[in-house]
């Protein structure tokens, strides 16, 4: 398995490298795309793909009274992210469970914003993963996609080489996808190679 791979599902000594990475590398297009989220400071939020947890650590200061869980299906990053946030853990305000997107544990309806950075690359059965996002929101609520690469430039092809099982999606598939789900508003932000989007219940 190739050092790169640990970005789609860190394993190993590898892994805990790349999440620390992922967490420093993916800071800037992360608070670029936490500037369209508004939420309030008692929400209850879900990190999908939390990898490293970082995000999960600026979402608790987003919202100082609310409580925010995060979902990934490598233990690496999982256990990153409660090392990085065990604070708020101790607190009660902070969940990291092991999991995938495609099938969640969480109650319907409960979740007053769903995040996801740099990680719907890697979902499998986009169709279903958006139904998922969608059954544990709020009626209202607002689901927040980051992504560093937009599907527009040649360079994206390189990493869907270097990565298998990763897959680029240009915003109008994005939105196409979304709206099946049953979303709607879906709105489109982008800078240089980044891209945002949200949408809501």
């Amino acid at each position: 398995m190739s050092f790169f791979e640990n970005t789609r599902k860190p394993v190993g000594l590898g892994g805990k490298i790349m999440v620390a990475m992922m967490n420093l590398g993916h800071s800037p297009v992360a608070q670029w795309g936490l500037q369209f989220l508004n939420v309030a400071p008692d929400a209850k939020v879900l990190d999908c793909g939390c990898g490293g947890g970082a995000n999960m650590k600026r979402l608790l200061k987003k919202c100082p009274q609310g409580i925010v869980k995060g979902i990934d299906y490598s233990p690496v990053s999982v256990e990153k992210s409660k090392k990085v946030n065990d604070a708020a853990i101790a607190e009660g305000r902070c969940a990291v469970l092991q999991g995938s997107v495609a099938d969640m544990m969480f109650a319907n309806n409960w979740f007053d914003a769903v995040t996801a950075f740099e990680t719907v690359y890697f979902w499998p059965d986009l169709p279903r993963c958006f139904r998922e996002v969608y059954r544990v929101l709020k009626v209202g609520g607002t689901l927040l996609i980051c992504n560093e690469s937009n599907g527009d430039t040649d360079k994206d092809k390189k990493w869907t080489e270097i990565i298998s099982g990763m897959t680029i999606y240009k915003d109008a598939e994005l939105k196409t996808y979304l709206e099946q789900a049953g979303f709607h508003d879906v709105q489109i932000h982008k800078k240089k190679s980044w891209l945002c989007i949200m949408a809501w219940k």
